[in-house]
């Protein structure tokens, strides 16, 4: 799988230009993460891309924990086992990565 938008990484493989940002990249970047992107990672992912432009920032991954919580009905506990099942490497590592977020500098990781 190729995607058809030129984008630059930095060392630590995430994506200098969040506007560069498609679904393919993120099909390609799951990949390397060894991840296939099921319906739930993608309501992960396009909150995250939305809070994005909203805020050009990304998201603290509690920001997530409580969007999974009121919009999918989890309790807190589960909503946050739920990104951690869904990205077991971590919510920067591989969340922010996948969203095409610059690497956070130093915020809450969960």
């Amino acid at each position: 799988m190729q995607s058809n938008t030129q984008y630059s990484r930095d060392n630590e493989g995430y994506i200098v230009d969040p506007e560069d940002w498609d679904q393919d990249i993120a099909r390609l970047l799951a990949a390397e993460e060894n991840l296939e992107l099921t319906e739930e990672h993608w309501l992960v992912l396009e909150f995250m891309r939305e809070y994005w432009r909203d805020h050009k920032v990304a998201p603290d991954v509690r920001h997530v924990i409580g969007y999974l919580a009121s919009n999918q009905g989890y309790d807190k506990k589960v909503a946050k086992q739920r990104i951690f099942n869904l990205f077991p490497y971590g919510y920067v590592k591989q969340a922010c990565k996948i969203a095409g977020m610059q690497r956070p500098r130093a915020w809450s990781t969960g």
